[in-house]
């Protein structure tokens, strides 16, 4: 866990808030004299570099716009060439309120009716390997000044990458489709391409299901009372409301377009993800294809 005394004191100091300082030295095998000695001797020094290790982690944490915990700041620090403890900056943010932005989803979620039991789950046990084979959409609610919109994603499984959205005042199939269309005008659509969804009434509408088969894209959505079948875009929704909607208002349209607009740029381009080997859907689809 630890390759020098070094990072056991540093450990330990870390940890006196937490455990007394004895059984932290008998846990790890150093005399309370060792630590002390090491406390007067580099306390100073260490002060310094947390100094400078902080101006890097503020630095990342805001570049990110305050929505990275420790793990992903160690990973950016890492890949800008400076290798530091996770406990090291956890502790510092910790010391510094440095948290990163989280909020619960409010989603609300209508009866559908009609069921449509010949679309069953086609990709619970596909892989994609590649960009453009299993895409997976889902729509949400927004408020904009006491008033719904609802925003239409379409999000490719392979790199996470958003290929495309649309945001309007009414949740029919227009909107989804709208999203499906633009995303079709960005990348390439060929027949075998997967499209999952939840069982909405705008994805089991009959303009929808005969848009889909024209371009030869086979329909796939989730099986009845599975709740995690598209958890990919649970997931996007969450990050996108914690990160960019939590304690904001949007008076206009207009406003809520362009932080959308923002946020599919720099989720795209410069959000790493753990699930990607901490690179982000650009970078992903470029290294892996």
């Amino acid at each position: 866990m630890f390759e020098s005394k070094k990072e056991i004191f540093e450990y330990i100091d870390s940890e006196r808030d937490n455990y007394p300082l004895t059984l932290l030295c008998r846990i790890y095998d150093v005399s309370r004299f060792g630590y002390q000695s090491w406390k007067s001797r580099g306390e100073s020094a260490h002060r310094r570099k947390d100094i400078e290790l902080l101006d890097s982690i503020e630095r990342v944490f805001g570049e990110a716009g305050g929505i990275y915990g420790s793990p992903k700041i160690v990973e950016a620090l890492k890949q800008e060439g400076l290798v530091v403890g996770k406990n090291r900056v956890a502790r510092l943010m910790q010391e510094n309120g440095l948290k990163a932005r989280c909020s619960r989803i409010y989603r609300c979620h209508k009866k559908i009716d009609r069921f449509y039991a010949s679309i069953g789950n086609q990709i619970c046990e596909r892989v994609a390997t590649g960009p453009n084979q299993i895409w997976v959409g889902d729509v949400t609610y927004l408020r904009v000044n006491d008033a719904w919109r609802y925003l239409a994603v379409i999000l490719d499984l392979f790199s996470r990458r958003i290929v495309g959205w649309s945001l309007s005042k009414k949740r029919d199939v227009e909107l989804s489709l709208t999203a499906f269309k633009h995303a079709a005008k960005k990348r390439l659509v060929q027949p075998g391409l997967y499209f999952h969804s939840d069982r909405g009434a705008e994805y089991v509408a009959t303009k929808y299901q005969n848009w889909l088969k024209k371009q030869g894209v086979i329909q796939s959505m989730n099986r009845k009372g599975v709740m995690n079948d598209n958890a990919q875009m649970e997931s996007f929704f969450h990050q996108f409301k914690a990160e960019r909607l939590h304690k904001n208002e949007y008076v206009t349209e207009k406003e809520l377009r362009a932080v959308i607009i923002e946020y599919t740029g720099f989720y795209n381009r410069k959000r790493i993800h753990s699930s990607l080997s901490y690179m982000t859907p650009d970078e992903y689809e470029v290294r892996m294809t």
